[in-house]
C-alpha cells in the first residue's frame, strides 16, 4: 500500500482531517542561521574559530568561517561568540519510569502514565539532552508523538520491555501472584509492558521478538541483581547462558544487539559468553572481567553513581544495595581507564523527578575521571558509537552527536564554554540559550 493511498484511507475513515497532510507536505523547510559562534563539534575538545553555521529543515546544510547570507525567511541567531555545541546524549534512561514509582504504576491507567512521561520528557529536552536510549518501559506510543510533533521530546531509542525472569531484577510482583503460568503475562506490569518474565529459551525468544515487533533498537535483559526490585539481591545470576543467547540470537536476526543489566563478574562474563554486546553497569567487576571486555571489545554503559540520593522512597535492603553500586563507582571507572574500555554516558535515573533535574549534574561528576573535553565527547560523538549498534534497527540513520555537515540539527548554544567550565551542563535553565532538535527552536532565550 502506498503512502498516497493510506492517506486516502486515513482521511476517508476520519481518522486525520485532509488538510493536515497537505499542509504537511507544503510547510516550507525551517531555516536557522547562526552567526558567529565558535563550535564544539563533538570530536575534539577544542573550539572552532568564530564560524556561521546554516541549519536548513532538520540537517546542518553549511558551516562557515566566512559570512553566510541569511535567506528569505530564515530566522538568525547572533552568536555573540558563545558556543554551540552538540545535544547532549544519554545512553541509560528509563522514560517512562523517571516520574512513576511501581506502585504509582499498579493504581494508575496508561494514560495518565503516559502524560506524566510525556511532561519528563520536554524537561529531558530542556536540559539539553535531545538523545536518549530508553533501557526498559513501554516508551513506544511515546516516541512516537514526539517524532511527529505532538509532545516535545527527545528522540528515543527504546527497548520496550525490561525482559526479566521469575524474582530477578524488573519483577515486581507479589507473593499474591504466584505461582506464575509459564507463557501468561498477566500481571500489571507486564501489561503495561514495563517489564516482561520469561524463565526459559523458548519464553525469551518471544518476549524479545514482541519487543523487535513494537520496534525496539535494541534489547534489554537483566543478567543479574539490581538495587530497585524487591526479590533481586546483586550477587544473584539469572538468566542462564542459553537464555541470554535465545535473546542474542533474536535480536542478531534482526540486525540489532542486546545490552544487560549486569553488576558482578559472574553476570558480565556469562553475558559475554552469550554474545551480548553492552553491559550496564558493571560496578562490582573485578580486572579479570575488564580486561576479558576489552579483548572482545564489549561495550560498557555505565553511570557516575556519588551518592545513594534517590533511594528515599526504598527500604532498607534496597538502600544497601545501592551503597554498594556506589562502593563500586570508583572501581568500575578506574577499570575502564586502566583497559581503555569503549565506555558510554548514562544517568539510570528512577522513580524520581527531582533526581532527574540532576541528570546534567552527573554528567559534570564525570569530571572525577576525565577531563571536561574528554566527558563533552563521550556524552555526544562517543555515545553515538554505540548507538549504531542498532544497525538497520536505528530509528535515527544519520550523523547524531556532532555539529558537521549534514549531520541532524540537534545543537544547544552555551553562554560560556563547558571545555573550561563544565558546571555549565549542570545549570542548563541558565547556560543554554538555544536548544534545537532536528532542526526546530524548542527554547531561545536571546
Amino acid at each position: 500500500m502506498t503512502p498516497a493511498s493510506i492517506r486516502v484511507i486515513a482521511t476517508a475513515l476520519g481518522l486525520f482531517p485532509a488538510c493536515a497532510f497537505a499542509q504537511q507536505a507544503s510547510a516550507p523547510a525551517l531555516v536557522t542561521l547562526f552567526e558567529n559562534v565558535r563550535i564544539f563539534d563533538g570530536r575534539t575538545a577544542t573550539l572552532s574559530a568564530s564560524s556561521h553555521v546554516l541549519v536548513r529543515g532538520n540537517t546542518i546544510a553549511r558551516i562557515s568561517s566566512s559570512p553566510i547570507s541569511a535567506e528569505t525567511g530564515a530566522t538568525v541567531i547572533a552568536g555573540g561568540g558563545r558556543v554551540l555545541m552538540p545535544g547532549l546524549i544519554d545512553m541509560h534512561w528509563h522514560t517512562m519510569l523517571v516520574r512513576m514509582t511501581p506502585p504509582m504504576m499498579l493504581a494508575s491507567d496508561a494514560g495518565y502514565m503516559n502524560l506524566q512521561a510525556g511532561a519528563e520528557a520536554t524537561a529531558t529536552l530542556m536540559r539539553g539532552f535531545t538523545t536518549v536510549r530508553d533501557l526498559g518501559g513501554p516508551s513506544f506510543g511515546l516516541k512516537r508523538a514526539i517524532d511527529e510533533g505532538l509532545v516535545p521530546g527527545p528522540r528515543i531509542y527504546p527497548s520496550g520491555a525490561i525482559i526479566t525472569v521469575t524474582s530477578g531484577h524488573g519483577d515486581f510482583r507479589q507473593f499474591s501472584d504466584l505461582p506464575r503460568k509459564m507463557g501468561s503475562a498477566t500481571t500489571r506490569v507486564e501489561q503495561l509492558g514495563g517489564s516482561m518474565i520469561a524463565d526459559s529459551p523458548d519464553e525469551v525468544r518471544v518476549r524479545v521478538r514482541e519487543q523487535l515487533m513494537q520496534g525496539a533498537s535494541q534489547i534489554k535483559l537483566t543478567a543479574g541483581g539490581g538495587v530497585a526490585s524487591p526479590f533481586s539481591p546483586l550477587d544473584v545470576t539469572t538468566f542462564n547462558e542459553a537464555e541470554l543467547r535465545a535473546a542474542v540470537e533474536a535480536a542478531e536476526n534482526w540486525g540489532t544487539y542486546v545490552c544487560t543489566h549486569a553488576y558482578t563478574p559472574a553476570s558480565i562474563q556469562r553475558s559475554i559468553a552469550a554474545g551480548v554486546k553492552c553491559i550496564e553497569h558493571a560496578h562490582l567487576m573485578d580486572d579479570a572481567t575488564a580486561q576479558l571486555m576489552a579483548e572482545k571489545g564489549i561495550w560498557l554503559s555505565t553511570q557516575p553513581f556519588l551518592d545513594v540520593a534517590g533511594t528515599e522512597g526504598l527500604g532498607p535492603a534496597n538502600q544497601a544495595r545501592k551503597q554498594q553500586v556506589v562502593t563500586g563507582t570508583e572501581r568500575v571507572y578506574a577499570l575502564a581507564k586502566k583497559y581503555k574500555l569503549k565506555t558510554a554516558f548514562g544517568t539510570d535515573i528512577l522513580f524520581s523527578a527531582a533526581m532527574a533535574a540532576r541528570q546534567g549534574r552527573m554528567l559534570a561528576d564525570l569530571t572525577r575521571w576525565y577531563t571536561p573535553g574528554e566527558t563533552l565527547i563521550m556524552a555526544t560523538s562517543g555515545n553515538t558509537e554505540l548507538l549504531a549498534l542498532s544497525g538497520a534497527r536505528n530509528p535515527y540513520p544519520g550523523k547524531l552527536g556532532v555539529v558537521e555537515e549534514g549531520a541532524f540539527a540537534d545543537l544547544l548554544l552555551v553562554d560560556g564554554n563547558p571545555l573550561e567550565n563544565i558546571e555549565l551542563v549542570a545549570a542548563p535553565d541558565k547556560s543554554f540559550l538555544i536548544i534545537m532538535k532536528n532542526g526546530r527552536i524548542y527554547k531561545n532565550t536571546l
